[in-house]
Parts: C-alpha cells; sequence; structure tokens
C-alpha cells in the first residue's frame, strides 16, 4: 500500500506564489506517473498536472504557463510549483500515484481513475 503525504500549502496574496510537495511511504515513485488535482468547494475535482515515468508533463489549460510540475528522483518527491497565483485557484490540492501500465493519452492523465492512490489534501488558498 502506498500512502501520499502532501505539504507546501497555505495562504498566499493574488500573483504570489507557492510550491506543493508529494512524496509517498511505502516505495519509490521510480516507475509511477503522478498527477495534482485539486477540488474548489462547491465544484468537481479537477485536473491540474500530471508527469509520468519518463519525466513528461502535462497540464491543464488554466495552469498552463504558471504551474511547472517536476520530480527529484533523489529525494522522491514530486512538486507543483505554482507561480502567478489567482483567487480562482484557491483549493484543496491533492497528488495521486500509481504504476503501470503506463497511460497511452493525455487523456488518460486527466482522470481520477488513472490513479490508484491519494493523499489527504493541501489547502491552497489566494486572496485577492
Amino acid at each position: 500500500q502506498v500512502q501520499l503525504v502532501e505539504s507546501g500549502g497555505g495562504l498566499v496574496q493574488a500573483g504570489g506564489s507557492l510550491r506543493l510537495s508529494c512524496a509517498p511511504s511505502g516505495r519509490t515513485f521510480s516507475n509511477y506517473r503522478v498527477g495534482w488535482f485539486r477540488q474548489a468547494p462547491g465544484k468537481e475535482r479537477e485536473f491540474v498536472a500530471a508527469i509520468n515515468w519518463s519525466g513528461f508533463t502535462y497540464y491543464a489549460d488554466s495552469v498552463k504557463g504558471r504551474f511547472t510540475i517536476s520530480r527529484e528522483i533523489a529525494k522522491n518527491t514530486v512538486y507543483l510549483q505554482m507561480n502567478s497565483l489567482k483567487p480562482e485557484d484557491t483549493a484543496v490540492y491533492s497528488c495521486a500515484a500509481d504504476g503501470p501500465p503506463t497511460c497511452s493519452s493525455y487523456k488518460c492523465y486527466q482522470k481520477e481513475a488513472a490513479y490508484e492512490y491519494w493523499g489527504q489534501g493541501t489547502q491552497v488558498t489566494v486572496s485577492s
């Protein structure tokens, strides 16, 4: 069983930055895909970004150019660097992970069903 732990959420003013971290306990991320999703109050959870085991990255249009997903293999951690934050980015951010078989399309990475393991989430609040 893989447990994911997120950290790095908080309160920031519009235009500011935050970096979220996601690390697994019990195994490594070496051949896993890892995604970030978010859920704002009263809204459905939505895809934010993903990275596969080869290092390819995928982003939702709403965050492209502002958010960067990356991984540090030595620390077994995946990061979500969020810049130019907007009030509409306010949400609970959760990381998710799963192993092979790999996703074959961008649409796959966007789906919650493509990820077996989920973290508890971390709150990000952007004030205007």
